[in-house]
């Protein structure tokens, strides 16, 4: 442990410098160092060289291994121990870890805003508690009603004058504004028809913050300048007014900024962003059981328990083309209830988890114009 004292020269030499510095001297301070600390630093250095010394070519075949036998969590967490041993290992293990369009697995942090599978769509499933108004986030791990999942993300709703607010960060103890663990918020319209989906990181290069008072994260000063304190815009979704009460789920409708080319690699600070195309979406629309006198969708078996909430979502004509999502018929977010305060969200290439969760909160809640 290092303390800090002053030498008994500092307020003589203080006070020679408050008058010009004439006599040259300045405020010194001499640190106090504890033996058994500086020898336990010694050692931690001696330990990350010696891991870093490793050739890189045996360094990405260890990490590469590790990656390869590690498909599911939670294995998977041993490939971001290996991250966490020093930057030359943070490097090899961005560079062998896939994204998740290529890869198909969530494995760091960033992958949660990259761009899901580009084959099969990622399954999860969203907890609500009511109590709290709190909502997280799960990577399935298996396909049991009993899988506690992965936690990815968690979001808390707040109420702001009237609208209304759901705070989304990486940390479920920590879901209030100016957190060091926000990623971005939604933000909804006096109705609760219209929302709008900020991030807390610029989604391109050159890309400008919102500066309407409305979207600040905080309306006093930055409280850490280790977190941004800028909200971009990147998405919006809006629900269809329903003013003839005719039978039928909820129309909505999303318009999401979502880049076309995904880099290699799994490290998005390791490489430039283009500015992204905007994703149009849509509801796709039921047919009516006559039987069960209802409407249906074929969630082929994710979604359970009938709601006025499921939804799944599919490209406009011309609007999925640079994904090679242009088809009406590829779902690229769905999302059902399973129990009453379960939900599943399954979402593909473009969208990432984190777009995927903000679309799917906006279902929460009810819409008396819409229903």
């Amino acid at each position: 442990m290092v303390s800090w004292r002053r030498s008994a020269s500092w307020l003589s030499s203080a006070s020679r410098s408050s008058l010009g510095g004439a006599v040259g001297g300045e405020a010194k301070v001499t640190p106090e160092v504890d033996p058994a600390a500086q020898e336990v630093v010694e050692e931690e250095e001696v330990d990350e060289e010696r891991w870093s010394r490793l050739l890189p070519e045996l360094l990405t075949e260890i990490v590469r291994r590790v990656d390869a036998g590690a498909e599911r969590w939670p294995l998977r967490r041993d490939v971001v121990v290996c991250a966490c041993v020093c930057r030359r290992w943070r490097d090899a293990a961005f560079s062998v870890v896939r994204p998740p369009v290529e890869g198909g697995r969530i494995t760091f942090p960033s992958s949660l805003k990259q761009p899901g599978p580009r084959d099969a769509p990622m399954h999860c499933f969203i907890r609500r508690d009511k109590k709290n108004s709190t909502f997280s986030l799960h990577l399935s791990l298996t396909q049991a009603r009993t899988d506690k999942g992965k936690f990815l993300l968690a979001a808390r709703r707040f109420r702001q004058g009237a609208h209304t607010e759901y705070i989304i960060s990486y940390d479920y103890d920590d879901l209030h504004p100016g957190s060091t663990s926000y990623i971005g918020k939604l933000r909804s319209d006096f109705l609760g028809t219209k929302f709008i989906i900020y991030d807390s990181e610029a989604p391109y290069d050159g890309a400008k913050p919102a500066r309407s008072r409305s979207s600040r994260r905080f309306a006093s000063k930055q409280i850490s300048p280790q977190v941004s304190g800028g909200n971009y815009e990147v998405g919006q979704v809006t629900y269809k007014f329903n003013f003839l009460k005719s039978r039928g789920p909820r129309r909505m409708q999303c318009s999401i900024q979502c880049p076309v080319g995904q880099g290699a690699a799994s490290d998005p600070s390791k490489e430039k962003t283009p500015a992204p195309n905007s994703l149009d979406l849509k509801n796709k629309a039921p047919r009516w059981h006559e039987h069960l006198q209802c409407w249906c969708l074929n969630f082929h078996g994710r979604v359970t328990v009938a709601s006025v909430k499921n939804f799944q979502l599919v490209a406009t004509a011309g609007s999925g083309g640079p994904w090679g999502v242009g088809d009406e018929e590829t779902v690229i977010l769905q999302f059902g209830k399973i129990e009453d305060d379960a939900f599943t969200m399954d979402y593909r290439q473009p969208l990432s988890a984190f777009q995927a969760f903000a679309i799917c909160l906006t279902s929460f809640g009810t819409k008396l114009a819409c229903e």
